[in-house]
């Protein structure tokens, strides 16, 4: 993204009809709207209450709280300005419209304030991920990680590791220099060694956890189980509203249909899947192929039976995935007598045995997304980075090639990490980040 000398306004707050909306400016024609909507400059970074009105009729438009915030000390970097109106659609638009009435001032693309704090030197790209991640938080836990990445918890962890791969880089080459005295070289060497270890164990254990990633994207459960043994309907029992069709007949489900659902303030999301079986016809196939993929990309599956005919043992390929298995018993309200081992039992249809499955979910997430230490990983463009990093780092270790390919190879681990947060060479993802924001940021 290229830097603009347009001034952009936008609105901030949420479309629609609303008690207060908040329009904002930026750039070097902030002043000049707010003289000309308000008379005159108002008192820096102070709220004060003005009546706004047209630049060219000098109609009233109406009457709120104007900041004015001089660079650089705001959110982009440059002059701003934030004008509280009221938040009716007619008054958003006629106070929006006399704004670009302004010569200089522009409707903001997606994004370009958070772009503009960036080019600013005000956010790093890792802080304006959490910022984004924080505006389309869910749940308590996605809004707790992404407020802490925007407030650079990432950027300081990635920027001193950077840091101790350049020092490891002078060493190196400092080893070159000095290549005829040995017992110089060996010792600025064997440094450097220590510390390329030393970045490589730590850089793998965060590429171990995965909690980030759950946390931002969602803690995936899959129900699993043969035909008519009620998913669909547990589904609807967990989401608390019709989701998906239930139907006595078998293979009512041929695709998997998914609810996000808040946890305990954990951000889940659960998957119906198609009843597993001998397929009759090549669509139910195709179904239970997606069924067991679904279930071998999750972090748990809900094997469910049907207390009146149970069927306990999940079929091999569910077996053999990765994610933890419960076994739910349901219908349980159509049988006399229960014997279970393990599991839940349940009946979708009455509720009975719900709360439990409901606060066992709600634990098994907690094992999956918490930790005693926030997670640093959040996006898949961070763990690519790093495992780039990490890659490097092996090739330090190998020593192979002599000094001058470890200095190349602590080079390139360095300019990986300077990509995560913008330092370096950053142009082909900047689009991809700023496009997720709304307007107004």
């Amino acid at each position: 993204m290229t830097k603009s000398a347009d001034t952009i306004c936008a609105l901030s707050s949420g479309a629609g009809r609303a008690g207060v909306a908040v329009i904002r400016i930026s750039g070097l024609a902030s002043s000049a709207v707010l003289g000309e909507l308000c008379g005159a400059l108002p008192a820096p970074r102070r709220a004060s209450l003005c009546k706004l009105k047209h630049p060219r009729s000098g109609e009233v438009l109406d009457r709120g709280l104007v900041l004015w915030l001089p660079a650089p000390a705001s959110f982009t970097g440059e002059d701003m300005a934030e004008l509280h109106v009221h938040g009716g659609r007619a008054v958003v638009a006629s106070v929006v419209g006399a704004v670009l009435g302004v010569e200089g001032v522009r409707l903001a693309e997606a994004g370009e304030f958070a772009a503009r704090a960036f080019e600013n030197g005000k956010l790093d790209l890792t802080e304006v991920e959490g910022l984004a991640d924080l505006i389309n938080a869910e749940t308590e836990a996605q809004a707790r990680q992404a407020l802490a990445q925007a407030e650079g918890g990432a950027r300081i962890l990635y920027e001193r590791w950077r840091e101790e791969i350049v020092k490891a880089q002078a060493l190196t080459e400092a080893g070159l220099d000095f290549a005829d005295e040995a017992d110089v070289a060996a010792n600025v060497g064997g440094l450097a060694d220590t510390i390329a270890a030393k970045l490589l164990a730590a850089i793998s254990r965060q590429l171990q956890d995965r909690r980030g990633e759950r946390v931002r994207d969602g803690f995936r459960i899959v129900i699993a189980g043969p035909p008519n043994a009620g998913k669909s309907s547990l589904l609807n029992a967990l989401a608390h509203r019709d989701v998906a069709i239930v139907a006595e007949e078998a293979g009512t489900t041929r695709d998997a249909i998914e609810v996000h659902l808040d946890l305990a303030g954990l951000p889940v999301i659960v998957t119906d899947t198609a009843g597993l079986r001998e397929a009759e016809g090549a669509v139910e196939a195709e179904g239970v192929r997606r069924a067991i993929a679904r279930a071998e990309g999750a972090d748990l599956v809900l094997w469910l039976v049907d207390a009146t005919a149970p069927q306990w043992e999940a079929p091999a390929a569910l077996i053999r995935a990765n994610a933890a298995l419960i076994r739910v018993l349901n219908k349980v309200d159509l049988v006399k007598s229960l014997q279970i081992a393990n599991g839940v039992a349940l009946s979708a249809k009455t509720g009975e045995g719900m709360a439990k499955l409901v606060a066992l979910l709600s634990e098994r997430a907690q094992e999956g997304l918490a930790g005693s230490e926030p997670a640093i990983i959040t996006r898949a463009r961070h763990r690519a980075e790093l495992e780039a990093a990490a890659l490097a780092l092996q090739r330090v270790r190998a020593e192979r090639g002599g000094p001058e390919l470890k200095a190349e190879e602590l080079r390139i681990a360095a300019w990986h990490l300077g990509r995560l947060t913008g330092r370096i060479d950053v142009e082909e993802v900047l689009g991809a980040i700023f496009a997720e924001f709304c307007i107004g940021k």
